[in-house]
């Protein structure tokens, strides 16, 4: 190769450099509802191409996105209000709880307990206090920066039904493009689509479902007991649920804790026989009926690709983290095992 040619390609592939980072700068501020609309449209896809036998793509896709608006976004948005209208009960129940509840009998159990021990400066009941009082302060900020940025999620939502619309309409288009860049052959690269489409149904689809489950069945129980906010506790244990190990005991067991200490044994108990009955174990029952026959990611793999997609993301990490690692398994199977067949 001549320095010319040589210089040439310098300036090709610097060019063609900068040019692909100033198109990154200009999607940038669409990633997310772009990356809300490319999730929706793997999970909801088939559904498309069935309404497609019937009519052309775009009257199939207007109605593919109509179908997930009323269907998943709607219900979604309506659940929103009630979150954010309970939150601020919550807050509120929060705070005025940890200043009204002296926790009379737990307060004589540590100090018996601290006497053994030799501990007398340790307040247990002031301790649960400033921990009740900083968790109202916690979700407070929370709901602060969400009801600011209302604005912008509205906009947000927009893009993501907008661009759900073209994935649709043009995913085969899309898909095809992909095929003509990617260096595998055909079969490998559908090989590739099929596993990771394979293990989104399962990490995602799947967990997804069972933490909507468990949140209901969460709020419903704090319904019973009389907890105010079932809808605010529900959402939260749903979401707590969609991390493996972890679950949604960090609700409601100081929830449990919170009516024994205030003198409520018989809400308590039937608060604990609730979730451990039907919260606990509906993971138990659900899990291997809607995973059977998928292949699915390890329960460190979900665990550490949701917290990572947070961190990465924000909250389409909770999708989008168990999505990238699900594709990397993938990717990484073919290079292990490029023999097999597609």
């Amino acid at each position: 190769m001549s320095r010319a040619d040589g210089l040439s390609a310098i300036l090709f592939y610097g060019a063609l450099f900068l040019l692909g980072w100033l198109v990154f700068l200009i999607f940038r501020p669409f990633l997310v509802p772009l990356g809300w609309a490319g999730v929706l449209a793997v999970l909801f896809y088939g559904h498309y191409q069935r309404l497609a036998r019937h009519w052309n793509r775009t009257r199939a896709a207007a109605a593919g996105t109509a179908g997930v608006t009323l269907i998943l976004i709607v219900p979604a948005l309506f659940l929103m209000l009630l979150f954010v209208r309970e939150a601020t009960q919550a807050i509120q129940a929060l705070r005025e709880g940890a200043a009204a509840v002296q926790f009379e009998w737990v307060n004589r159990i540590w100090n018996r307990l601290a006497e053994r021990l030799g501990d007398t400066e340790t307040n247990l009941p002031a301790m649960l206090q400033r921990g009740a009082e900083n968790a109202a302060s916690f979700l407070a900020a929370r709901l602060g920066t969400v009801l600011r940025n209302i604005a912008v999620f509205l906009f947000d939502l927009f893009v993501t039904l907008f661009a759900l619309f073209f994935f649709f309409r043009d995913g085969e288009a899309i898909l095809a493009f992909v095929r003509r860049i990617q260096p595998f052959e055909e079969k490998i690269w559908d090989r590739i689509l099929n596993q990771t489409h394979d293990l989104i149904q399962a990490s995602v689809a799947a967990t997804g479902l069972i933490a909507a489950v468990q949140g209901c069945l969460g709020g419903i129980a704090f319904a019973v007991v009389g907890i105010g906010s079932p809808v605010f506790w529900g959402v939260v244990m749903a979401f707590l649920s969609l991390l493996p190990v972890v679950g949604s005991w960090p609700v409601w067991v100081p929830a449990a804790l919170w009516l024994f200490a205030t003198g409520h044994v018989m809400r308590g108990a039937v608060l604990v026989g609730i979730c451990l009955g039907l919260v606990g174990t509906v993971d138990n029952f659900m899990r291997p009926y809607l995973m059977s026959g998928h292949a699915r990611l390890n329960a460190l793999l979900v665990f550490i690709s949701v917290l990572g997609g947070i961190a990465a993301f924000g909250l389409l990490g909770v999708v989008l983290g168990p999505i990238v690692v699900a594709a990397v398994m993938s990717f990484l199977d073919v290079y292990r095992r490029p023999e097999l067949e597609a």
